[in-house]
């Protein structure tokens, strides 16, 4: 029995309650991020496709993690202050969790046993350069790498699924976003 993700308790980077359930009715991208990562420039597609869409119904949601290679070592407010200061993140963010492993959050619980396998380039050649780099990438159905990529139908289900690699803005992305917000 799969989780309803839309009621999971959330805080926003600032400390607010949130869930999932405050953007039901919007098409929505969640990407767990980080700030010292080769994939951090995604942030600037992020908020290109957030300011393009929000007006059709569409948020990105960013949940920064250091689960990978600790590369979201700042607080909350450094974060939310380096997002802003570099790349103009204007979408919700969210506090620092763990996505994956014993300790991780109930939303990428949900998230992960929604949709066990992600879509992407050749995750072979993606794990060999990260195990090359002394990094620790993980096996399905856990998240790979930080921004990875969840997108969210207007009733908060899972539509589908990308690999960190797959930038915010490829067309299988943005296939399913506009699918999504077309129904």
């Amino acid at each position: 029995m799969s989780t309803d993700l839309t009621a999971i308790p959330l805080k926003t980077i600032r400390g607010e309650p949130s869930t999932i359930g405050d953007y039901k009715g919007k098409v929505a991208l969640v990407v767990n991020v980080a700030s010292k990562c080769g994939l951090t420039p995604q942030y600037e597609a992020l908020e290109k496709l957030y300011s393009e869409k929000k007006d059709e119904g569409f948020v990105v949601l960013g949940f920064p993690a250091n689960d990978f290679g600790a590369q979201e070592p700042g607080s909350n407010d450094e974060i939310a202050e380096f997002c802003t200061t570099n790349f103009g993140v204007d979408f919700p963010m969210f506090e620092k969790i763990t996505v994956t492993g014993p300790d991780k959050h109930p939303l990428y619980a949900a998230l992960t046993e929604s949709v066990p396998e992600k879509q992407g380039p050749d995750l072979s050649a993606f794990r060999e350069r990260l195990n090359a780099a002394g990094m620790n990438p993980t096996e399905d159905p856990e998240v790979l790498w930080n921004f990875e990529k969840f997108v969210l139908a207007k009733d908060g289900t899972v539509a589908a699924r990308f690999a960190p690699m797959v930038a915010p803005d490829d067309p299988a992305v943005l296939a399913v976003i506009d699918a999504e917000l077309a129904k």
